[in-house]
């Protein structure tokens, strides 16, 4: 079956990943709509679907980093500040609405693209089948399934039986009786802490992926072992060894900045995100106690996970006194650091998880004959002043070539941080 086509623009936060979104939909929607060959192609224009964990949420537009109404410029975007703040929105969920948009948009033979900072997300919407069970549940589907599952018990692997061997009683008999709904890590700290210390004694490896304060996902992990018998950690190496088709033919643009040029721009942008926040602090004190805004709140939660609640939650929370204007400084200080760190990670999950898993698909199309299924590309983003020539120029004119399936130009020669980014160990990723 020949597999639709999509473009999906990874990268950083703050690198331009939805301005090049909004210049790649409209050059196909003014373009002719011929290939470099003269054929012609039947894409008549574009649709953006985000892949932003946090922008999925209304509110907050600043502080997210969405794109304004003007700077959409007419063009469509699906899965943006539909859901409620508090709302718990898992990537299962994302992954079945975002295959639904990219159907819709393929009827309508527009173009999708698919743009955000969740490479997670990105992963398992291309790559199908390798979320561990129940990882993508919501807590009212995982109730379902182990209250209707069958009471006969699972026959325990040798590594989970050697792992229980040695978990303290009580936490056995918490796992003998888990909570169908996972514990508030702010209004029940230490229910959250001793579920966390229970996942630890089985399984240290999935533990350490999970804060004691992500409750819901600590919980995921447990029932998986429960009703499998087995570690996820022994389920998730078994899935990283064999290889996953992908869904759709992929273009994957990776927008990259070096570290020393993005994180002054970074630094600049947060000085609008703090102005939303003491701004809707000082003009709209409802929103900050109907977002619990506090010391004590669930930062696992919805909107309440994005980088600034934590860090401003002492500060907005505290009289007009000199302890408050420290607070401000440390805020601002922690957001500067929380940002830097996020952008750290974002890269390595795109070079340690996501490209091994391209490059294994590409692999297999290519000795099969075929063209790359997954090409990726790396565009240079640190010189805002070159961004037409190092970036938008450069994307279009791939994209051109990709939807035309002719061949592509080698991705490590396109810029000279290309082939430092792009060469990767050839290690199996999760």
């Amino acid at each position: 079956m020949t597999l639709r086509p999509i473009l999906a623009i990874c990268g950083t936060t703050g690198v331009g990943k939805s301005k090049l979104a909004i210049e790649l939909a409209l050059a196909f929607s003014n373009a002719v709509h011929t290939n470099n060959d003269g054929t012609r192609h039947p894409w008549r224009g574009a649709r953006i679907i985000n892949a932003d964990a946090m922008q999925v949420y209304a509110g907050m537009d600043i502080l997210t980093n969405k794109v304004s109404l003007d700077e959409q410029c007419g063009v469509d975007h699906l899965l943006m500040g539909f859901k409620k703040p508090g709302e718990q929105y898992v990537v299962g969920q994302w992954i079945r609405d975002a295959t639904e948009a990219i159907e819709e948009t393929h009827r309508r033979n527009q173009l999708p693209i698919v743009v955000g900072g969740t490479s997670y997300w990105m992963q398992h919407l291309v790559f199908p089948g390798r979320l561990v069970s129940s990882f993508d549940e919501s807590d009212a589907d995982l109730h379902e399934q182990t209250s209707s599952a069958p009471d006969e018990p699972t026959v325990a692997s040798e590594q989970l039986y050697q792992a229980m061997a040695k978990t303290p009683h009580d936490l056995l008999q918490l796992y003998n009786n888990l909570p169908d709904v996972s514990p508030s890590a702010g209004t029940e700290p230490e229910a959250a802490y001793t579920l966390h210390s229970l996942l630890a004694s089985l399984d240290p490896a999935v533990a350490a992926r999970w804060h004691w304060k992500d409750t819901r996902k600590v919980l995921r992990s447990l029932q998986i072992i429960k009703q499998s018998g087995r570690l996820s950690s022994d389920i998730i190496h078994e899935q990283s060894q064999t290889s996953s088709e992908p869904r759709y033919r992929t273009l994957l643009l990776w927008l990259y900045a070096r570290p020393e040029v993005l994180n002054p721009r970074l630094d600049r942008g947060l000085l609008k995100e703090v102005e939303e926040l003491t701004t809707i602090a000082a003009t709209q004190p409802e929103t900050v106690q109907d977002a619990e805004l506090s010391p004590e709140m669930d930062c696992t939660l919805g909107i309440y996970q994005s980088i600034g609640y934590r860090e401003f939650s002492r500060y907005l929370n505290t009289p007009d006194s000199p302890e408050r204007e420290r607070n401000y400084v440390d805020a601002v200080e922690r957001m500067k650091t929380a940002t830097r760190k996020y952008a750290k990670r974002q890269v390595r999950w795109i070079r340690n998880t996501l490209l091994p898993v391209v490059n294994a698909a590409n692999t297999a199309t290519v000795q099969s004959g075929s063209l790359p299924v997954v090409p990726t590309y790396l565009l240079d983003a640190t010189e805002l002043d070159s961004w037409n020539e190092n970036v938008r120029d450069v994307a279009q004119r791939i994209t051109r070539d990709f939807l035309g399936e002719q061949n592509l130009p080698d991705p490590l020669a396109v810029s000279n941080v290309s082939k430092e980014m792009l060469s990767i160990s050839n290690k199996t990723a999760e």
